[in-house]
């Protein structure tokens, strides 16, 4: 039987983590691009679409498989967002050519539908790991980045690796609520953008949540990780859904 034919989508994705390390995520996801993005309109990546990215000259070959799907996918005509995360901050513009996608600010306004929607990783709402957004503040300064590419490229890959191994530590000590976004910095976001509509990924905690601010109905979109299977939001002109990939 054939699938019914669905209506064209802008599809949301975020916390893949690909790396050679992990070849079965690579292959859902260049799957995810060949079937799921036929009736796509766009095609959003909030973030952590591998799991590290250590300069846009040292790509691995999984990467370098995804960078050129990217580039079939534009060439098809669907345009493709990347959003940074916490593990990939330093995509670049060589990045942007190579794959044909649009680097995105965190956060950024978009408009679907006549609906506005703010879109963000995440990471920067987890206020409550006071020690992270520390770490944050500091990745995100262009003179470190800029010190941190001049490294050899060895150098590099090992300084990342010391860094997700602390990362690891460092999450596992963290009480689940700390861990988690901050409603006080969700309420803000919001009330400062002016929107009803929040998605981001970082959590792994995938949900729709629904709530007041100032006394108006706002809608949180949580993506979840590729890790077991995939997860993706399809927002057509009849609203949106948020579903696991089998």
């Amino acid at each position: 039987m054939n699938r019914p034919r669905r209506r064209p989508a802008a599809l949301f994705v975020s916390d893949l983590h690909i790396d050679a390390a992990h070849p079965a995520i690579g292959e859902r996801f260049l799957e995810f691009l060949a079937r799921e993005t036929r009736d796509a309109v766009a095609l959003y990546v909030l973030g952590d679409l591998f799991e590290t990215w250590v300069g846009d000259d040292d790509p691995d070959d999984a990467q370098r498989t995804v960078i050129a799907a990217l580039r079939d996918l534009a060439t098809r005509g669907v345009p493709c967002f990347v959003m940074h995360g916490n593990r990939d901050f330093l995509l670049g513009e060589r990045f942007a050519a190579a794959s044909g996608a649009t680097l995105l600010p965190d956060p950024v306004l978009i408009t679907l539908h006549g609906e506005r929607a703010l879109l963000m990783h995440g990471d920067a709402l987890c206020t409550g790991d006071r020690a992270y957004q520390r770490l944050r503040a500091t990745v995100r300064d262009a003179d470190w980045q800029r010190r941190f590419l001049g490294l050899p490229a060895d150098a590099r890959r090992a300084l990342a690796g010391a860094a997700r191994a602390g990362s690891r530590a460092h999450n596992a000590a963290l009480a689940p609520a700390i861990a988690d976004v901050e409603a006080a910095s969700v309420a803000a976001v919001l009330r400062a953008a002016g929107v009803g509509t929040l998605i981001h990924g970082h959590t792994h905690r995938p949900g729709t949540h629904r709530f007041d601010v100032d006394g108006t109905a706002r809608t949180r979109i949580v993506l979840g990780d590729w890790y077991d299977t995939g997860s993706v939001l399809r927002w057509d002109e009849d609203g949106f859904e948020l579903v696991r990939l089998d």
